[in-house]
């Protein structure tokens, strides 16, 4: 199974770009009540992903730092804390599993870097259930850790 098979394409993915202001991100986080967005830079590129965490620290950090000044920061002047990895649109099913243990989405990008959608670590869990299910309703033995 190829990491096609998850994919949520970038016509239907919330995304920011790195010149988004941080008042931006986090009204539109907000508002689709999400902890973490891929940022796509101009010319189509994953950039990273920005969280509320990395949001909340440069928060704290920025002695004096209110609403109205969150105009002025830029995603691109804040710093990850965690680094999430995409996998390209052809990696085995076993990358994209790695990767989603770790984040709650996976960035996908083509053979060129340009970012293509997400896969949700939610459609990797069902999928795994149902095979599972599927297994235990054919009576195959499914061994538990």
């Amino acid at each position: 199974m190829k990491v096609a098979f998850f994919l949520i394409p970038k016509s239907e993915v919330v995304f920011l770009t790195p010149n988004t202001s941080m008042r931006q991100a986090l009204e539109r986080m907000e508002h689709h009540s999400y902890s973490a967005v891929p940022l796509v830079d101009e010319q189509g590129y994953y950039a990273g992903t920005i969280t509320e965490g990395d949001l909340l620290w440069k928060l704290k950090n920025t002695e004096g730092l209110g609403i109205n000044g969150m105009e002025k920061i830029m995603l691109k002047d804040i710093a990850f804390h965690v680094k999430n990895k995409p996998v390209r649109i052809d990696s085995r099913i076993v990358d994209l599993l790695s990767a989603a243990s770790e984040q709650n989405f996976v960035p996908v990008v083509d053979d060129q870097g340009v970012f293509i959608g997400i896969v949700r670590r939610r459609e990797i869990i069902e999928y795994c259930a149902d095979l599972i299910r599927e297994k235990e309703n054919t009576g195959a033995r499914v061994e538990e850790r």
